[in-house]
């Protein structure tokens, strides 16, 4: 579970999002970090027997994302991220692709999985996917507990103009027209501080579950 302490971390981090205010805090951080790691390695211990794709020798260290914002190419040079990001990846051990992934930040954490922004050619092929066994991932998709856990799958970024080799008046158009492919579910604070966060989450991950072996069968 994430302590009250790293949440109050990530707060105050907000309001004070510059150099010397962190190296002051440095200490804090620290022990923010190793906590959000303790939750990543739960996760991971769990969710492996969920998910077997999702290796049991994920480095939570390594999944734990860095904090520092690259602001090269930016208009906010604020140094910091306000959040911890844990990427669980489906595919080794590289983050990116088919996985799952847990945001952690006061009042906006969530837990999501599948495939945002895919690359040129796993966009087709998940759109190729689509076309060929559109029922399959609409089973998921359209699932009453899919829908009440994680939205309607469907009102995702779509593309303003009908993909290259397909018909405007295709079934599955609006699927097609996706331009990611992810379930995310909202937690809130008193959630990712109990006891049994890690459970809670893999069994969200479970839900998500279904519809990642669709989008690695179509990129395989």
């Amino acid at each position: 579970m994430i302590r009250p302490q790293t949440l109050d971390f990530l707060k105050e981090l907000v309001e004070n999002n510059n150099r010397e205010w962190f190296q002051e805090n440095k200490d804090r951080y620290d022990d923010a970090r190793a906590n959000v790691i303790e939750l990543a390695a739960d996760v991971i211990n769990k969710l492996h027997k969920v998910d077997p794709s999702v290796s049991a020798d994920l480095d939570p260290k390594k999944c734990v994302m860095r904090i520092y914002r690259d602001i090269r190419f930016s208009k906010n040079k604020t140094p910091y991220k306000n959040n911890f990001g844990i990427s669980l990846p489906t595919q080794g051990l590289k983050p990116g692709g088919v996985e799952y992934y847990l945001h952690i930040q006061p009042g906006k954490s969530f837990i999501a999985g599948g495939y945002w922004m895919p690359e040129a050619d796993h966009l087709k092929a998940i759109r190729q996917e689509i076309d060929y066994n559109a029922e399959d991932l609409k089973k998921i998709i359209d699932d009453e507990e899919f829908i009440k856990l994680f939205g309607e799958f469907r009102k995702q970024d779509q593309l303003k103009t009908t993909p290259k080799g397909y018909d405007a008046d295709n079934e599955n158009i609006d699927l097609l027209k996706l331009k990611s492919f992810v379930a995310w579910h909202p937690l809130k604070d008193k959630e990712v501080v109990r006891a049994g966060a890690a459970t809670e989450i893999v069994a969200l991950c479970s839900r998500i579950y279904p519809m990642n072996v669709f989008l690695k069968n179509a990129i395989a």
